[in-house]
């Protein structure tokens, strides 16, 4: 009988099919639900491979220097949101082996698969802006793109009594293009409310020609930062920090004074992709923007901010291709054409300070309209228009992406972005 059993166990270790997953990030960790439910445990084998074990729910990044969140309110096991099924490896990945089917740990231990899913998001990369890392680093100069940073600048918000604060966006693409600009609402916000507003001369320097990448989107957001007496640089891309003397440059020379700089550094991919040769010169993985299918190979497949979509680096664009994803990974498997196509879908709520907040919905041939989201008429929530009950849905998100997103579960709204409720004129 244990013989019968051990013969088994090689049986299913060597014929059973593999998926890898690289990455438990959030499009990593929606994808091992949603294919374990998928795929049979008799005939695939799914294994999840990250060298982190604590999960950041990087958009409560945002209100960690204003008090409103600290590190418990945004950081859990990964393991807590893997399910029973899946295997998980943390550990540091040292070579993705596509041309033999294989990833290599950074131990030596190598793992095999028939479907890989690339999921390994975007990171930022200050070393590489002249200066930006230099003597001031998290005592003048901060990001709020990690704990790190956004806890240091908590700490710096305790004390500083006011001057030249800048919000820097290095070049895009970044991750949530619009949480800058909801720094910068915040700070209004918060030091309006400390009574030291009149000591704070707030500037948003950013290298698009205007707020935001859509034009009806970036007037709303380019008034409200008129409204809220904003200084908007445009055209302004970084070429280095002068820590001695406190200002940022970008290539054409000119300046910009801070007291405090809050820098979202140029962003990459994970290294191991651009070295494994399946992506593109910054690191993210090339993939097919409609199928979500590696152009490289055709066994790997990219969701999330590790892929050079032309979309934003949000949760909401990978909750969306999520789902596309699955469908498509089914018809891979079962030998069919593809029948997901993802549209580029993506919403995002912003907080624009003092209780109150707007929400955008846009995918790749549509810019944000104004109108009412999720249900046409009803809302409850308004589109292109500043609400409190936008600000309490960003809120509620935390709730939601701990408790139905990243476990895969089925949410009312839309896969593809809907016309419905929306104003065309």
């Amino acid at each position: 009988m244990y013989t019968t059993w051990l013969l088994i166990d090689f049986i299913h270790v060597f014929i059973m099919k593999k998926l890898l997953i690289l990455g438990a990030g959030t499009g990593g960790t929606i994808m091992a639900n949603k294919m374990r439910k998928e795929l049979s445990r008799d005939e695939w084998k799914i294994t999840v491979v990250d060298q982190e074990k604590i999960h950041f729910y990087q958009p409560g990044f945002l209100f960690i220097p204003f008090g409103y969140y600290k590190r418990g309110d945004v950081t859990k096991p990964k393991q807590n949101f893997l399910p029973v099924g899946v295997d998980s490896v943390y550990m540091k990945i040292a070579k993705i082996d596509h041309d033999n089917n294989k990833v290599v740990l950074e131990n030596g231990e190598v793992l095999g698969y028939d479907i890989l899913i690339i999921a390994t998001g975007t990171r930022i990369i200050p070393e590489e802006t002249p200066g930006l890392k230099g003597e001031l680093w998290y005592k003048n100069i901060f990001d709020f793109y990690t704990i790190e940073g956004t806890e240091a600048l908590a700490r710096f918000f305790k004390t500083w009594e006011g001057g030249n604060l800048v919000v820097n966006v290095a070049d895009n693409p970044i991750k949530c293009p619009v949480a800058p600009l909801e720094f910068s609402f915040y700070a209004d916000a918060f030091f309006t409310e400390r009574g030291m507003r009149d000591k704070v001369k707030i500037s948003y320097v950013t290298p698009l020609s205007g707020a935001f990448t859509k034009p009806r989107s970036s007037k709303l957001l380019g008034s409200l930062l008129e409204d809220k007496n904003i200084e908007m640089i445009t055209d302004f891309f970084l070429g280095e920090v002068d820590n001695k003397n406190k200002v940022i440059r970008d290539f054409g020379g000119r300046e910009v004074p801070f007291d405090c700089l809050i820098t979202i550094p140029l962003h990459s991919g994970d290294p191991v992709i651009l070295e494994s040769g399946l992506g593109d010169e910054f690191g993210f993985a090339k993939a097919d923007k409609f199928t979500l299918q590696s152009v490289i190979k055709d066994n790997i497949f990219v969701i999330g901010d590790a892929g050079n979509f032309p979309t934003s680096k949000a949760g909401s664009v990978v909750h969306f291709q999520a789902d596309i994803l699955t469908e498509n990974l089914l018809c891979h498997i079962e030998g069919r054409p593809f029948t997901g196509k993802f549209d580029g879908h993506s919403n995002c709520y912003i907080e624009t300070g003092h209780g109150k907040g707007a929400l955008i919905d846009f995918n790749y041939d549509t810019e944000p309209l104004p109108g009412y989201f999720p249900f046409p008429g009803l809302g409850p929530f308004s589109l292109l228009k500043e609400s409190r009950l936008n600000h309490y849905g960003k809120l509620l998100f935390r709730w939601i992406y701990w408790h139905i997103l990243l476990k895969g579960k089925e949410m009312p709204i839309e896969t593809h972005m809907t016309m419905a409720g929306k104003k065309t004129d």
